[in-house]
């Protein structure tokens, strides 16, 4: 039987059939909702989801009707987030991981941001010297120019106030780089303070 029918006939015609031609059955709803079956897929059943039922009646296996284009786009724009949330999930994982292997408590946080912070302050401190120092090499040179007003600086005296300034811009730089450096290192040991204590919460529960 190849032409389409109702679920009912088909299966009434086919009861009397050759176990051969029972095999199987398809079957699709047409565009006006009605059921449509036959021995081969219905061409009303193209491009539908369609149910493909075995000699028991039963359905024995279930075709989606094909993707649209927006469906498809939809599908790996999903399949990318998903992948995308996986990956972020394991990296999390990993990084909970060497938390928990780096600290055994909150007291080596704690240990570890103080040193933290005071090799940057120790860096600050020593731009702030050299500043200091490159102020009292301007300041000197800012002297011998005193006695050449209204005349061109001798080159050494020219060059000395300049490199004095450039050194002061520099060390400025540094100190401004490392105040932004000593915020972010408080601001991960407080993160991995929290996160650590968040952890240890659930290892204790479980």
């Amino acid at each position: 039987m190849r032409a389409a029918a109702s679920l009912g006939c088909v299966l009434a015609a086919l009861s009397g059939a050759a176990p051969a031609a029972a095999a199987r059955l398809f079957c699709c709803n047409d565009d006006s909702g009605r059921q449509v079956c036959g021995d081969i897929l219905p061409q009303a059943c193209y491009g539908r989801a369609y149910r493909e039922i075995g000699e028991s009646g039963y359905t024995v296996r279930r075709v989606e009707a094909p993707l649209s284009a927006e469906q498809r786009a939809q599908r790996e724009i999903d399949e990318q987030r998903r992948k995308e949330e996986e990956a972020a999930l394991k990296e999390q994982q990993r990084k909970d991981m060497a938390l928990l292997n780096t600290y055994g408590s909150e007291k080596d946080i704690e240990a570890m941001r103080v040193r933290a912070e005071q090799d940057v302050r120790k860096s600050i401190a020593n731009a702030e010297a050299k500043i200091a120092d490159a102020r009292k090499s301007r300041k000197r040179f800012e002297d011998e120019a005193e006695f050449y007003k209204k005349k061109t600086l001798p080159a050494e005296v020219d060059k000395g106030l300049r490199d004095a300034d450039f050194e002061i811009k520099a060390q400025q730089s540094v100190i401004e780089a490392k105040n932004k450096e000593l915020e972010i290192v408080r601001a991960k040991y407080d993160e991995d303070r929290r996160r650590f204590i968040d952890l240890s919460r659930r290892r204790a529960v479980r």
